[in-house]
């Protein structure tokens, strides 16, 4: 019994080793990371409960920051306003095939999609709005007919300006064109999610900020989490963590405004992740619903997309022989929420620079690499 027992303590004892080692191993490649020039501030948060790995990162060469500041999500944001929608689905309030003509006025649907003479606008339905297959323009960064500045170039030109959705909807209108008919390809934009945004409290009587704390920060005791210029944390009073498009810091413009139903979430790793675990075992939306969101569309390579969730196949994006996915969301921000199936791990972050979002994925992948080998 006695050796028995000092068993269990060496075992126990090389566990914690092992865990200490992983945990030290990841926090030099993230400070690898953050010593780049045009990085100024960075926050990572690895948590696997089957693992018992629980690694949380907050560092700034600028202001002091903790795991508990709350981050722009940028894009991150598309998983809950789809979320929404699904959630409206299973209240029978709406289907994923239902024209988007039949929720929103005839005043934004008219001419919203228009390409080579044919008027394709009530065609659209909410599912080719998720999945970006409408073939709608992108507000911010696709290029406008005249030459004039997208969405995107206006933030620092106006920076008190505040957006509202319709005035974006007519942007899209007045200043661009279609891609493709709908249903036919695929093109990431925010235009789409705008629009989705519109529906949820057209359908539900609530405004979007509203219909996340009810249906989804309160009931998942997200209390960090609010949308940007809309509304506020139930608890959380740590100012948002700056963040940059390179030397232009833009985290307390107005102009932001125009990141809405698309990119406009504030949020923490621990509300993030908390958010995606609840998704992935359905307590949010039915198991049905769920699956019918993770039904992937070509995006790039290694890149699928499904109903505001991407999955991105490691061993296609790195050419190597890895069998590790990762199901998500990232945002312009270096931001990113990923769950491996594989090694039943989430990984939350950000790096807060827009210029630097593929360093953050690079950053997921090593992490996932170090935790597969130990």
């Amino acid at each position: 019994m006695k050796h028995l027992f000092l068993s269990l303590i060496f075992l126990v004892g090389l566990s914690a080793i092992a865990q200490q080692t992983k945990e030290t191993t990841i926090k030099q490649r993230f400070e690898t990371e953050l010593e780049k020039e045009n990085i100024k501030s960075g926050i990572l948060h690895v948590y696997s409960e089957s693992r018992g790995i629980n690694i949380k990162i907050a560092e700034s060469k600028e202001d002091s920051i903790s795991i508990d500041h709350p981050f722009y999500t940028a894009s991150i944001t598309k998983m809950f306003t789809a979320t929404a929608i699904g959630i409206l689905k299973d209240q029978n309030k709406l289907n994923f095939e239902d024209k988007i003509a039949q929720y929103l006025p005839d005043s934004l649907v008219n001419n919203l999609h228009v390409l080579d003479g044919k008027n394709y606008s009530k065609e659209l339905t909410i599912a080719h709005l998720l999945q970006h297959t409408s073939g709608l323009p992108d507000y911010f960064t696709d290029e406008t007919k005249d030459g004039s500045p997208n969405i995107i170039n206006q933030l620092l030109m106006n920076p008190n300006k505040l957006w509202s959705a319709e005035e974006l909807i007519q942007f899209s209108k007045d200043k661009m064109t279609p891609h493709f008919v709908p249903g036919t390809d695929y093109h990431y934009t925010d235009t789409e999610y705008v629009l989705l945004a519109l529906i949820i409290e057209n359908v539900s009587g609530l405004s979007l900020d509203k219909f996340f704390k009810q249906h989804i920060f309160q009931p998942l005791n997200m209390h960090s989490s609010y949308v940007n210029l809309k509304s506020f944390p139930v608890e959380n009073k740590l100012p948002i963590v700056k963040f940059y498009a390179s030397q232009y810091e833009l985290s307390s413009l107005k102009s932001l405004s125009a990141d809405w139903g698309g990119g406009g979430l504030v949020s923490t790793t621990h509300d993030l992740i908390a958010f995606l675990k609840a998704f992935n075992t359905d307590k949010i939306v039915k198991k049905d619903t769920r699956l019918a969101m993770q039904n992937w569309v070509t995006e790039t390579k290694g890149m699928e997309y499904g109903f505001g969730i991407r999955q991105v196949s490691i061993d296609k994006l790195t050419n190597t022989k890895s069998d590790l996915q990762l199901i998500g969301h990232s945002g312009s921000t270096a931001s990113f929420l990923w769950y491996c199936p594989q090694l039943d791990t989430y990984i939350s972050g950000t790096f807060n620079q827009l210029e630097v979002s593929k360093s953050a994925l690079i950053l997921v992948y090593k992490i996932l690499t170090m935790i597969e080998k130990q």
